[in-house]
């Protein structure tokens, strides 16, 4: 798994819900047309835990969290930046999202779960905000952030 290919393989979820208001609605689609289960959700599932393997994936670290931005927001991916978190029972910093997030969420551990979460897509509308945390053991999110853009709070 490339960089590159990694941005196509995304892109296949990001031209889908280019545009979409960012709420439950767009919650329930993202589950019922990327299920856990399902192919795509699998392959990209795949791709994340290659690319961790490769080291190109969560290739830093604070605070017990490996993370890194993939993809800066552009075309290729409809206007949204990813990022990938590798989070093992751990509380992570309370962050606002201005335009909203979309988690991908892939537990690596059976029965982890991010913000009280299994398997599967969550949804956080504009200016909302949260403390990540994920439980029950290790997990990879994916986040899609629109425009890129998020806020860390001032510690």
């Amino acid at each position: 798994m490339t960089p590159e290919a990694f941005s196509e393989l995304i892109a296949s979820v990001s031209r889908r819900i280019e545009g979409k208001a960012l709420d439950q609605r767009l919650e329930a689609e993202l589950n019922a047309e990327f299920p856990p289960d399902g192919d795509a959700f699998q392959d990209i599932f795949r791709a994340c835990r290659d690319a961790v393997a490769a080291g190109w994936m969560c290739n830093r670290e604070g605070g017990g969290i490996k993370y890194g931005r993939v993809i800066k927001p552009g075309v290729a991916t409809h206007g949204f930046s990813i990022d990938v978190v590798e989070m093992d029972n751990i509380k992570g910093p309370h962050h606002r999202h201005p335009n909203g997030e979309i988690d991908m969420i892939m537990p690596l551990t059976p029965g982890a779960t991010f913000d009280g979460r299994g398997a599967g897509w969550l949804v956080y509308g504009p200016d909302s905000a949260h403390s990540p945390t994920v439980s029950e053991g290790k997990a990879l999110v994916l986040y899609l952030l629109p425009q890129g853009a998020i806020e860390f709070a001032k510690n």
